[in-house]
């Protein structure tokens, strides 16, 4: 049967969607050789598909992972800079797993990392609006103004958006420990706001998902989500 190549990558558990149209677009998937191009489609069963030269694996057990990502690493398949990557803390698996979406470098948290390109699809699908709770380590010279200024809408990169919740965790001298709830998710898009409302980021770490907690899962491991945690991922659980 034959399908898009994107969403087939996906299904391998290669990577999302998304991020297979753009290693479609960099010319780094060929079907019998022949460099794909985005809206191409394949067959599985007779096709030979490769990504950066390796062929596409077949679909096995669909995992459904948490990490708690550290500080210094990127969520990207595909890093020219040779940056160390998510995927090298998840040892232990026979299959291989993608972020369901990103962080950047310097921040850390909730991560879920999985190879089924459905659920990776259902969580980061804007339309569904996935709530994301940040703890973000902030200074600035008016927190309480700041933070008015954050519960307001703003405009970043082009687009309108506006904070679920914002609240003041714990002063300190010269900042301030928040907590950011957004929708969204746009790139760094935590960041951005503060740095609109004046205010410089220190730390960043994502503690919930989906109404998923961090918990207390030390930095740099992970473990399975829970069939509770997966329906709820999924809208079929109570919140």
């Amino acid at each position: 049967m034959t399908e898009r190549l994107q969403k087939l990558i996906s299904a391998a558990g290669l990577m999302s969607r998304r991020a297979a149209e753009e290693a479609i677009n960099a010319g780094r998937v060929c079907v019998n050789g022949e460099k794909a191009q985005l809206g191409d489609k394949a067959d599985p069963a007779h096709d030979r598909i490769t990504v950066d030269g390796k062929e596409l694996p077949r679909e096995g057990e669909k995992l459904y992972l948490m990490l708690h990502k550290p500080r210094g690493y990127v969520t990207t398949m595909h890093d020219e800079k040779g940056r160390k990557n998510v995927t090298e803390l998840m040892t232990g698996l026979e299959s291989r797993v993608y972020p369901v979406g990103r962080l950047d470098m310097y921040s850390e948290g909730l991560l879920f990392m999985t190879n089924d390109g459905d659920f990776a699809n259902r969580v980061m699908h804007p339309a569904h609006e996935v709530e994301k709770v940040y703890h973000t380590w902030v200074t600035g010279e008016n927190i309480e103004k700041s933070v008015h200024m954050l519960r307001r809408p703003m405009e970043i990169d082009g687009f309108r958006v506006c904070a679920k919740g914002v609240d003041i965790v714990q002063c300190f001298p010269g900042g301030a420990l928040l907590s950011v709830t957004i929708a969204e998710g746009r790139n760094r898009q935590v960041r951005k706001m503060c740095d609109q409302a004046g205010l410089k980021v220190t730390r960043l770490v994502r503690v919930e998902e989906g109404g998923v907690a961090l918990g207390d899962l030390k930095s740099g491991c992970w473990r399975r989500l829970r069939p509770e945690e997966i329906s709820r991922l999924l809208g079929k659980g109570k919140k």
